[in-house]
């Protein structure tokens, strides 16, 4: 699910744990604030797309799909998608942009995917997985509905950046929550996101069975540089997200042996 980054305002009282990352309750306004906005249609979409490349004729799982514009920009590139998202508000905005032809389904990271072994040949996951404190389960659920030779294609908040973030510097080398509001629309919504130092990404990744092939820090798309003058230079010049590429050995089993 993309991120808001630019365009809400980020109030500084901390998030209440019993409430946050509630999509559900902002699912129309934060749609309409990343459709356009410069970290995500500028940003973190285009890299998305850079990395995945010819997608022509594969099979994509688009995991936290949220209202569907990373799915509607691979579909349109001629690949066969599937999304899947935690908050049913999301996944009824999706269906409005993608019609019938896509298959979405209302699901959780955390829970093992409603797919066969090796039904994917690519999974994209755009600022989700610092939502979950423990990777693991997840990747290895990733790796397992991939075919030999897949690849996850995956996004995150920049370890640097998260770990500044917090006025009181935590242990970089820890495992460690950042909660903070959003504003949309005059209200504020609470939101908790992990933050793990890059080497425990990189580990995390191979301990799933994944080989890392690429690690990106891209600039954003020139196109950009008129539109937003002042936010195209920070973005340009400062760490915002991490995008990786990690795939499946070509010769591995659906499962692990």
């Amino acid at each position: 699910m993309d991120r808001v980054s630019d365009m809400p305002e980020i109030l500084a009282q901390p998030a209440d744990p019993a409430r946050v990352n509630d999509y559900d309750s902002f699912a129309e306004a934060y749609s309409a604030e990343t459709e356009n906005s410069l970290v995500n249609a500028y940003y973190a979409r285009p890299a998305m797309l850079a990395l995945a490349g010819d997608v022509a004729g594969r099979r994509v799982l688009d995991a936290g799909c949220g209202s569907g514009p990373l799915s509607a920009a691979l579909r349109e590139r001629g690949a066969v998608v599937t999304g899947i998202d935690a908050s049913a508000g999301m996944l009824a905005l999706a269906r409005r942009r993608l019609g019938d032809d896509v298959a979405l389904h209302l699901a959780d990271l955390g829970d093992p995917l409603p797919f066969a072994d090796g039904e994917f040949d690519d999974v994209v996951a755009s600022l989700v997985l610092h939502y979950l404190e423990d990777w693991g389960p997840t990747l290895a659920e990733m790796r397992r509905v991939l075919r030999p030779g897949g690849r996850l294609i995956a996004s995150v908040d920049h370890p640097f950046v998260a770990y500044t973030f917090q006025e009181s510097l935590p242990d970089y080398f820890a495992t460690t929550s950042y909660t903070f509001d959003w504003a949309l629309n005059g209200q504020s919504f609470p939101m908790r996101f992990w933050r793990k130092p890059l080497h425990a990404m990189t580990g995390t990744f191979t301990s799933a069975g994944f080989r890392v092939a690429v690690i990106s820090e891209p600039q954003p798309d020139p196109a950009a540089r008129e539109l937003f003058p002042d936010g195209f230079h920070d973005l340009s010049t400062k760490p915002t997200f991490l995008f990786f590429v990690v795939e499946v050995p070509p010769s591995a089993a659906g499962s692990d042996e």
